[in-house]
């Protein structure tokens, strides 16, 4: 028999690929952190001698969910903004406090929080954007967990850095440095069209093609950064987006709420993503995205939860759910995104939007082993007759039991592991605290 470090025996295994599959009674072979094969478990048993033999016999396994777009270190702020829309969201609570507040140790404690509630929520890989990238990345790092990090821009300074070209410098720089971590990919991450100018667009356009990585940016979230775009630039935004040579294949436009039929056409015809976060979407009444059509045209979808500041859970089987009813509701169709497509935008859609399609996303040998076991015996998700539409219409994070991140184990019986060592959340959490009381010494001095 053929030694392995893992075999994972399920009652369902949900591959994603090929399309609405779910193979019962089914093995998964885990050797050096890729999957070495998927078969009947009767044979898996015949065939393969594990170190490790992980039995689940009321659970699925699925590909580890991919958050497509977040600001994990936000996690700090989680209420501190709530029930108001976006514009004074930002300008009274969020920019104030991250002025007065953010530097290294807050973007590291931040993100680690929320890494942590990702990893127990099933989300296997986060596309970051966020000042302090390396501190972001060594977060990530040390729970185990895989990201994608943003090369952040902005035209005015921060504590981070001091113009465009200097939050470039210090991204690219750590590009390099993290070049060799086998979690950690990166983005090029201009924060939105409002906030960067038409040269340092220019340049992210160049240095996507230079340095073959996507670009991260929000996009048509609100009606008044559209009409802002159109009497400061005289055309959408887009439109200039596209001008400037942004709108190809590498784009991830993040929440595209408001778009018009001809620019749906442009993004499925550049083969542009969109990255749909229902929840911030309705949460900061910027509107609902036009899911159905983009899905229609042949735009990639793909999910995200934004950060806890605007959402306030980092739980993409919320997001996978809400988006799922919304494009019914929104379209008057109730055929339009159903699970098995809910599933593939939190998968392997939100994968390939980052580039990341040929090594995660889906159960297919000799990809990398993300991997969650989600227990579907208890009384809420019970009876069940169809597995996939359990997950995305009946499941939460909190059925999610077991977590592997190219095949190492992160997650056990709902604790955080690395190695043969339990996580201590409570030392996360009280970092947490520490700097609640010095966020609420500035809510404090502020008027509401």
């Amino acid at each position: 028999m053929r030694p392995v470090d893992t075999l994972i025996s399920a009652r369902w295994v949900v591959p994603i690929v090929p399309r609405a599959t779910v193979l019962p009674d089914h093995s998964v072979a885990i050797d050096g952190g890729r999957i070495a094969a998927v078969l009947p478990t009767a044979l898996a048993r015949s065939q393969f001698q594990p170190a490790h033999h992980v039995q689940l016999a009321q659970h699925a396994l699925a590909p580890g969910l991919v958050n497509a777009h977040a600001h994990a270190a936000m996690n700090l702020l989680r209420g501190t903004g709530d029930d108001l829309p976006l514009a004074r969201w930002l300008a009274e609570r969020i920019w104030p406090l991250e002025r007065a507040l953010v530097n290294e140790r807050f973007v590291y404690d931040g993100t680690r929080h929320a890494a942590a509630e990702m990893l127990r929520a099933g989300i296997t890989c986060c596309n970051d954007m966020y000042f302090y990238p390396e501190e972001a990345a060594r977060a990530f790092i040390d729970l185990g967990m895989r990201c994608v990090v943003g090369i952040i821009a902005l035209e005015f300074p921060s504590s981070y850095a001091t113009d465009a070209d200097d939050y470039l410098r210090k991204g690219l720089r750590t590009r390099d440095a993290l070049r060799e971590e086998p979690l950690v990919s990166f983005t090029l991450a201009p924060h939105a069209p409002y906030t960067v100018a038409d040269a340092t667009l220019s340049r992210i356009a160049m240095l996507a093609e230079e340095l073959d990585l996507p670009v991260h940016t929000h996009l048509h979230e609100t009606d008044a950064e559209i009409a802002q775009s159109v009497q400061q630039h005289g055309t959408r935004p887009l439109a200039r987006l596209d001008r400037l040579g942004l709108v190809t294949e590498r784009l991830l436009a993040v929440h595209a709420v408001h778009l018009q039929p001809d620019e749906i056409a442009l993004l499925a015809r550049r083969g542009a993503s969109v990255a749909h976060c229902p929840a911030s979407n309705l949460k900061l009444a910027s509107g609902v995205a036009p899911v159905a059509a983009l899905l229609r045209q042949g735009v990639g979808v793909a999910f995200g939860t934004d950060g806890a500041a605007s959402n306030n859970r980092l739980d993409l089987f919320e997001e996978m759910r809400l988006a799922a009813l919304l494009a019914k509701g929104a379209s008057l169709d109730a055929s339009a995104l159903p699970a098995w497509q809910a599933l593939e935008c939190a998968t392997i859609a939100s994968a390939g939007a980052l580039g990341l399609q040929d090594r995660i996303g889906s159960i297919e040998v000799g990809k990398e082993a993300d991997l969650i076991a989600i227990d579907l015996s208890e009384l809420e998700t019970q009876p069940c007759f169809d597995v996939v539409s359990q997950l995305v219409y009946c499941a939460g994070r909190e059925h999610v039991c077991s977590v592997w991140v190219a095949g190492s184990r992160v997650v056990a019986d709902r604790r955080l592991v690395r190695g043969a060592h339990e996580i201590d959340v409570g030392s996360i959490a009280a970092a947490g605290a520490s700097w609640q009381a010095r966020i609420q010494k500035q809510l404090s001095v502020r008027p509401d």
